[in-house]
């Protein structure tokens, strides 16, 4: 016998989580499913554990430049472990908390891979459950090409397992995962290489965010191998991980080499064809502004669309539709516009709207540019002077600034203002008028000329 509801979200992670338990606040009667830990990506294998590692690769950067500022600083160790621990046992009392706030909003938690019977029904383990409206926020996955030795690498995933701290790593991969797990595998100790294909890592960002990170690798000593296409990995006589480039280049001698050359969206087991729902050639799935897909009552939303994949972009989008469907708030929508996000490289990046490139692509010779380049006063003391770059890109005579860039510690924490202002459509002369905090890194985007 089939149990009703007014919304089933298949996923557990936070699209899923935020959807059903705003729909919940309105009364809806409400089912998560999930077939791994509550949490998804984020809590899991993602935003949350990737900031506890960078946390630390942070603290053992501020350790090395201890001394600029007096401190005898002598042999550190430098327990992974330990920390691998500590993280762990954070990630399950957030899974704890995730399971106590589906049971707060009285919302059932069904353990189990989800798959449609129709357009109204999923099947669970043989159990069957139906839905006025079914929202699929299923995530993604790592992706690793299919050359020979693959599977002599991890993923993203698999960095989270590692028990010990690798010897000697090879990243593969440009994107912001990419540059992150490496930095974060340098700082701690490893002899880390960031391999890529191009010749520049975080392509779709602004070319002066690519610049400083470039810089910034090369001011912290670590090698960035491009032009490099995997053909295939070798493990050695002594049993190390050869990488073999389709070029005849070949990198030896890694103990662990690290797959972070993308993602693919867990759609490919859902039964979607059973409710004939369109599905991009990749996994993703196609929606309107309403996160609709091409069947009446299914929605999708988070990774899987193939916008934005970022956590609290699934977030947002999920309550917006709580908010329509069951809260009365019609047009209730996410405007995938001026969405902020931050790269947890060292130092961090920051970035939000247009990128120069986008903006002169649209508008043309009506853009105009204002950028800054500074020691910030972290490297004051230090003998390696290291420059934050900041960038501002305007549009029209009034100069709207439709986007802000920025590589510079403490960029992560200062963005959000700034993303307030862009999305408010603020102009050059606002940030102009807006009096600086001295002495900071952020007041550098209120007084560039």
């Amino acid at each position: 016998m089939s149990k009703h509801y007014d919304l089933i979200c298949i996923g557990g992670g936070s699209g899923g989580m935020a959807t059903a338990r705003r729909a919940a606040s309105y009364g809806a009667r409400c089912a998560v499913i999930e077939a791994k830990k509550l949490g998804g990506t984020c809590v899991n294998v993602g935003c949350v554990p990737k900031k506890v590692m960078w946390n630390a690769a942070h603290t053992a950067h501020s350790l090395h430049r201890a001394q600029d500022y007096g401190f005898a600083v002598g042999e550190v160790g430098f327990d992974w472990v330990e920390l691998k621990r500590r993280r762990d046992a954070y990630v399950e009392r957030l899974n704890g908390i995730y399971a106590h706030n589906l049971d707060k909003a009285n919302i059932d938690f069904i353990e189990g891979f989800g798959r449609f019977v129709d357009e109204r029904t999923v099947e669970v383990d043989g159990t069957r459950y139906s839905a006025d409206h079914i929202v699929i926020a299923t995530g993604g996955q790592p992706w690793r090409p299919s050359i020979p030795g693959a599977e002599l690498g991890i993923d993203s995933d698999g960095f989270f397992e590692l028990e010990a701290l690798p010897g000697k790593v090879a990243v593969l991969g440009a994107g912001y995962i990419a540059v992150e797990l490496a930095g974060v595998l340098h700082e701690l100790g490893s002899e880390t290489c960031l391999v890529i294909r191009g010749q520049e890592p975080l392509r779709s960002f602004d070319s002066l965010i690519r610049e400083g990170l470039m810089e910034a690798f090369h001011a912290e000593q670590l090698p960035v191998v491009t032009g490099f296409e995997a053909s295939k990995l070798e493990r050695a006589a002594d049993g190390t991980i050869s990488i073999y480039g389709k070029d005849g280049r070949c990198l030896e001698g890694y103990d662990t080499v690290v797959w972070a050359v993308g993602r693919r969206s867990c759609t490919g087991s859902l039964g979607l064809e059973r409710i004939g729902l369109e599905v991009r050639h990749n996994g993703d799935i196609p929606v309107d502004r309403y996160q609709q897909t091409s069947v009446s009552g299914v929605y999708a939303l988070g990774d899987i669309i193939g916008r934005y994949p970022l956590t609290p972009v699934a977030i947002a989008a999920g309550r917006r539709l709580a908010d329509r469907v069951f809260g009365g708030r019609e047009g209730r929508h996410l405007e995938y516009r001026c969405v902020p996000t931050v790269v947890f490289t060292h130092p961090p990046i920051g970035t939000v709207g247009l990128t120069e490139e986008e903006a002169r692509a649209e508008f043309g010779d009506d853009v105009t540019i204002f950028t800054n380049r500074f020691i910030a006063m972290d490297y004051a003391l230090s003998k390696s002077k290291r420059r934050s770059l900041m960038k501002l890109v305007t549009v029209g005579k009034e100069q709207r600034v439709v986007g802000a860039h920025m590589i510079s510690p403490g960029a992560d924490e200062m963005l959000q203002g700034f993303a307030v202002a862009v999305r408010m459509g603020a102009t050059k002369a606002d940030f102009d008028d807006t009096i600086a905090i001295h002495p900071t890194s952020a007041e550098e985007m209120v007084t560039m000329v």
